[in-house]
Parts: C-alpha cells; structure tokens; sequence
C-alpha cells in the first residue's frame, strides 16, 4: 500500500468517521480538489461546507474501508458507513486522482444504501479483500475492458462466457443471483418490464492484480445511472463483481462538474 492509497484512507477516517474534515482535506488534498461526488462542491471549501452540515446531522458515525488499493495515480476504496447507529447505512466506491506527491486532486464517487436480503444471499461488499496476482494487473485490466467493450458496450451478450466464468461467478448487485444464469435472469426481468440496460461511455478502468474498477454511464430504461464496478479475475475470467451506482441527476441540481 502506498502513500496514495495511505491519504485516501485518511481522508475518509479524519473527515467522515472522526469530524476533522478541515485538517484532513487541507492535508490530503492539492492544489486543486475537483469533486464529482454528487451533493459536494468543488475545491476545500466545498468539502468543509458539506462535512460541517454532516457531521452536525450525524452524530455518530462508523466507517469500514473493506478495500483500498491504488493502480498508478488512481486509489480505489470500497466502504461502509454506519451514521446513527444504523439510522442510515451506505455502500461506497471511491475512486482518487492524486498529483506527484501523492495528494488528492480529484474524487469521483457512488453511494447506496445497505440492502438487505440480497438475491444472492451475498452481502454488497464481502468477499476477497486484498489483491492478489499483482503481475497479472495490466492483463486482468485488458479482459475487463475487453468485456466492457464488446458486452456492455456493444451488447453482444452471446460473447459474455469469453469473459466470465461459467463455474464461478459470485454476485454481489443486490438484485442479481450468482452464475451467468442469474445474470441472464436479471437481464431477462428487465426486457419483461420494457427496461432497457446500456452502457454508454467507459470513462476510466483501473485495476490492481485481481480486481479491477471501471467508472461508466448507463442507462435503465430513460434513467442515466453512474455507476463503479469492482471485478475479480481468476484464471483469465471475471468470477466475482460488486457494484455501486447512482441516478444522474438533471444538470440544473447539479453543484460541481457533475459524475464524470
């Protein structure tokens, strides 16, 4: 673990988890602080100003970080957060730019609550924590996108098992079963009830070893959703995902430069 994946950690613990949002955005962040989280402003100050408001509606506050690793200048976390003792509980994925020294310049990420039961019976963010086949990192990334490509983005489905597994395929979206079979199922339901699922723009795909995150936007139905994925490959095929996503709200409510 390095020094960025160290200061993206920080951030989260300092500011969100034990109220020091203004020591820590002024110690882990740059010059600048682009921000794409959805409520947040841009820059210091917009994070002060939302932390201050947080912090005051939330008393008590309990942060995980069940996954941090960092691939280049980009850190990747996953989190949980449990504010009032369990009045609200979230997932999170997080994905930070970082400048040469490390520090954070910019910050994109999606939020949704804890569901339970899930259809897998898997909760949304267990599983394998720490990175494995670090050597095989830019391969894993390659599969993955090649999957971004040709399935999601190009919609041919019928290639779907040069991807992954037809053994092993653990799921953690809380409306989808493990297997190909459960994916098909979940795709199947969403053609029954006249919802359409596309991707439409990959905009960055970064990994570590076994896992690998791509920030994307789709659509269900006319909704734009920003979404993370989390990946794990094994033996040249994806054979876990977790995921994380958010409602693209109409440009007017934004108050930064929006998801992306």
């Amino acid at each position: 673990m390095g020094i960025r994946t160290e200061n993206a950690k920080a951030l989260y613990l300092n500011a969100i988890r034990d109220g020091n949002y203004v020591e820590a955005i002024t110690t882990y962040s740059g010059e600048r602080y682009a921000q794409h989280s959805t409520p947040v402003k841009d820059g210091q100050a917009g994070f002060i100003e939302f932390f201050a408001d947080f912090v005051e509606r939330n008393p008590i506050r309990d942060v995980e970080i069940v996954r941090a690793w960092e691939d280049g200048q980009y850190v990747f976390l996953h989190v949980v957060q449990i504010l009032n003792d369990g009045e609200f509980r979230y997932v999170t994925a997080d994905i930070f730019d970082t400048d040469d020294q490390g520090r954070l310049i910019e910050h994109w990420d999606m939020i949704a609550e804890w569901v339970e039961p899930t259809v897998s019976g898997r909760t949304q963010v267990d599983g394998p924590t720490e990175p494995t086949d670090l050597d095989k990192t830019e391969a894993n990334k390659a599969l993955v996108q090649g999957f971004l490509d040709d399935v999601l983005l190009g919609g041919n489905v019928d290639n779907v098992a040069n991807y992954i597994s037809t053994e092993t395929y653990h799921q953690h979206n809380p409306q989808v079963d493990d297997g190909l079979d459960g994916f098909a199922a979940f795709t199947e339901q969403l053609a029954a009830d006249g919802i359409s699922m596309r991707y439409e723009h990959v905009h960055l795909v970064i990994g570590c070893g076994d896992f690998v995150a791509a920030l994307s936007e789709m659509h269900l139905g006319d909704q734009p959703i920003a979404v993370i994925d989390l990946f794990r490959v094994a033996d040249a095929k994806i054979v876990e995902h977790w995921d994380v996503m958010e409602d693209i709200l109409p440009e007017d409510q934004w108050v930064n430069s929006g998801k992306f």
